[in-house]
């Protein structure tokens, strides 16, 4: 039933691997790199040209087609136009879930199928699915699901937590089933040994190397405010704006005997609330509240109240937790254990016995240790007490 599928080619190792796997197969496969970003770096060097050009090394390397195909303009609408909407409304967003969720697996599925006429498509993701690596068990009658991948650490399901079930139903993930040293391994034992050495990019792509206050400045005017001692109501200092600036990170302000860490950003004044202390109980929390939903197959609210596992970035823990709907179609999520510095404009990604089952954005943390300042500390290691026992303690 699969037998062409499209490559999402980025240059690096993990799309080169699956490839050659695919390949190995038996698929007919073809390259696509996209192109979403052409703004070049301080230095007049775009990174996008390098890794086109390994993309083209590792297609000649394998024998296959490769297309290049130009998202700019549908990365710069749907993707970075919403990051920077969200910063100057004191939001801190998630561009890669973003990217994803409209460029990877929209645009480039609806590409790939339309104009290159090809029966799935394939990334480099660490992730799995019920439909097997290969969708070997494609069922027309059932929804596909997305799975943690065999190496925990590398496991990017995170990230397509809002991918759009057609989409899913039709998609390969060959890494799913391998360790990033098998990977590397696979890529030296085909002839890529170029591309198994090549440095891995991490953090927001667009931005790259750059500076983050350096490059959100020549995007969002600069709009002057004032930090906030939250326990004091002093004023501490100023600052150039609240997009410079997202929730639990470290402010250096002079003459403070502790390091000071925001809290809140208002932009109606443009303030920032700021504590002082990497753990100050008021960065805690263990209630969070969430705008609509998104889940990959079935509502697994349909029958009420889900126990399941919460993150709310890629590299923190999973913590159990309670999730209940709002009466404005939102979620309310009550968690195990108090975490920090949960923030607005990220995503709260929930997981079922290996499963991601989708995610919804956070809107803001409930009614808990954010509302009160003098809790003591030894609060933030009780486990699932509730709104209730949280107003006990705050009062």
């Amino acid at each position: 039933m699969f037998r062409k599928v499209a490559v999402g080619i980025s240059g690096g190792v993990d799309s080169a691997v699956a490839a050659l796997l695919l390949k190995k197969r038996g698929f007919e496969v073809v390259g696509a790199f996209m192109k979403n970003w052409d703004q070049v770096d301080e230095k007049g060097i775009c990174p996008g040209e390098a890794d086109w050009e390994d993309a083209q090394w590792v297609c000649r390397k394998l024998d296959i087609p490769l297309v290049q195909v130009n998202f700019v303009k549908e990365f710069w609408n749907d993707v970075f136009g919403h990051f920077l909407k969200d910063y100057q409304n004191g939001l801190t967003p998630v561009p890669d879930i973003l990217c994803n969720r409209h460029v990877k697996f929209d645009r480039f599925y609806h590409y790939a199928t339309q104009h290159l006429n090809v029966d799935a498509i394939s990334t480099g993701h660490y992730a799995r699915s019920s439909f097997g690596t290969y969708l070997e068990h494609f069922s027309e009658a059932s929804d596909n699901r997305l799975l943690n991948a065999r190496d925990s650490f590398k496991d990017q399901t995170f990230f397509l937590s809002l991918i759009p079930q057609m989409t899913l139903r039709k998609t390969m993930f060959p890494l799913g089933e391998l360790l990033k040293k098998e990977v590397k391994e696979i890529a030296k034992g085909g002839g890529m040994d170029r591309i198994s050495r090549k440095k891995e990019s991490t953090g927001i792509c667009f931005i790259g190397k750059r500076n983050f206050h350096e490059f959100i400045k020549e995007y969002i005017e600069d709009k002057p405010g004032i930090f906030i001692d939250f326990d004091t109501g002093k004023i501490l200092g100023s600052h150039n704006g609240i997009h410079y600036w997202t929730i639990g990170q470290r402010c250096n302000i002079g003459g403070m005997k502790k390091p000071m860490f925001v809290l809140a950003r208002n932009i109606i004044d443009n303030s920032i609330t700021v504590v002082g202390g990497t753990d100050h109980p008021a960065l805690y929390t263990t209630t969070v509240y969430t705008s609509t939903p998104y889940w990959i197959a079935e509502n697994p609210l349909d029958k009420g109240i889900l126990n399941c596992r919460f993150r709310f970035q890629h590299t923190k823990e999973l913590v159990n937790c309670v999730v209940a709907k709002t009466a404005s179609n939102g979620l309310h999520i009550k968690l195990e254990k108090a975490l920090r510095a949960i923030t607005p404009g990220q995503y709260a990604v929930f997981y079922k016995d290996g499963e991601c089952l989708g995610s919804a954005r956070i809107t803001e943390p409930g009614p808990s240790l954010h509302f009160c300042s003098n809790v003591d500390s030894k609060y933030l290691e009780t486990s699932f007490t509730g709104v209730e026992n949280v107003a006990r303690v705050c009062h």
